[in-house]
């Protein structure tokens, strides 16, 4: 059901406090076609309440023509910030960038990092948004599962189902998403709650195996049958099963791309807020599926780019895929057993 005015500011002033904003700092909200009302109306109300100068850059959409789905994530080619001096610049001028576009995987995100603005993206539904503020424990619990990858050389995924991958690590860094930006040239995603790495490039091999239950994104749909993916050298080389692989083979041939079906990021979700039926509950374009990526103690992989982590593929197909009931394992020790978390935090509180 819909929140009030009252609820999205407070949650807002939370998020804000934990982001370090100060008054008399710049904040840019970004705003494009699809940004809900209450979202920003919200945030620039709040932002002004504590003292900051905010300002509004509104972009125009792009790629629509070649992406065949009207979700934000659908097509990662060029941005409204492409070639738009202007724009970056105002951005790179900012201490604080509100993203209620749905600004990713692009250069121009990372120049204006690069400088010390924090982005810090929200383009959930307003509900959603409430319902998974984020906290100093989130922040503290990913942390915590961030350095255990640092310290790992291996990461060995399995389930019930068959997925028997093996990725070795130590190419690119841990990211940890906890729901607020509280460093400078820092980016972060609210909602979330999760960890995750890239594996070595063409090091991942084995087998995935989706079982029923498990979501494509950003189709946003639950299998319901099993899909086998077979991956070698840091790239799957055939998709088989019934109709969903067949939508999701034929989703990807569209990109025309062999980059697309790259090995990108490996992790596992930490939000204990966060819903796994929560898909089926929205409208699929009211939602981008933060609560998919997020459940706590899914194992989450993509295909697609790698430039988000410092690599250099960039392709325009990203695909997000959380699966339930795996155990996920870095080195010899057991992270997340049979879908439940295993946190270091937790296991010493109990011996």
């Amino acid at each position: 059901m819909p929140v009030s005015d009252a609820d999205m500011m407070a949650a807002w002033r939370q998020v804000l406090t934990l982001s370090k904003l100060e008054s008399g700092q710049i904040v840019t909200v970004l705003t494009g076609a699809a940004t809900h009302p209450q979202t920003l109306r919200t945030a620039m109300t709040t932002v002004a309440s504590m003292g900051a100068i905010v300002n509004r850059l509104d972009l125009p959409p792009v790629n629509g023509e070649k992406a065949i789905s009207r979700d934000a994530l659908a097509y990662l080619g060029t941005t409204p910030l492409t070639g738009n001096r202007a724009a970056i610049a105002a951005l790179k001028e900012s201490d604080l960038v509100l993203d209620l576009m749905t600004l990713l995987f692009s250069p121009e995100q990372h120049d204006i990092l690069s400088g010390g603005t924090k982005i810090l993206l929200a383009v959930e539904p307003p509900e959603v948004l409430c319902r998974m503020v984020p906290t100093e424990a989130d922040r503290a619990r990913v942390k915590r599962a961030a350095a255990r990858i640092e310290a790992a050389k291996t990461m060995h995924i399995t389930s019930p189902a068959g997925t028997d991958l093996h990725c070795p690590l130590g190419e690119f860094p841990a990211i940890s998403e906890y729901g607020y930006v509280d460093e400078p040239g820092r980016w972060d995603h609210w909602p979330s709650g999760f960890v995750l790495t890239w594996p070595d490039e063409r090091g991942t091999q084995g087998r995935i195996v989706l079982d029923r239950g498990d979501i494509l994104l950003p189709m946003k749909q639950y299998i319901s049958e099993p899909i086998t993916l077979t991956v070698k050298d840091g790239f799957v080389r055939k998709i088989e099963g019934g109709v969903h692989a067949d939508l999701l083979n034929e989703y990807m041939a569209s990109f025309n791309d062999p980059e697309a079906y790259a090995m990108s990021h490996i992790g596992w979700g930490l939000q204990p807020r966060a819903h796994w039926s929560m898909l089926a509950h929205y409208d699929r374009e009211a939602t981008i599926g933060m609560d998919a990526r997020a459940f706590e103690g899914n194992f989450l992989f993509s295909m697609g780019p790698n430039n988000e982590a410092g690599g250099d593929r960039n392709t325009a197909c990203h695909i997000d895929i959380p699966m339930r009931g795996c155990t996920v394992r870095l080195d010899d020790d057991i992270v997340v057993d049979a879908g439940r978390v295993i946190d270091t935090a937790t296991s010493e509180a109990a011996a």
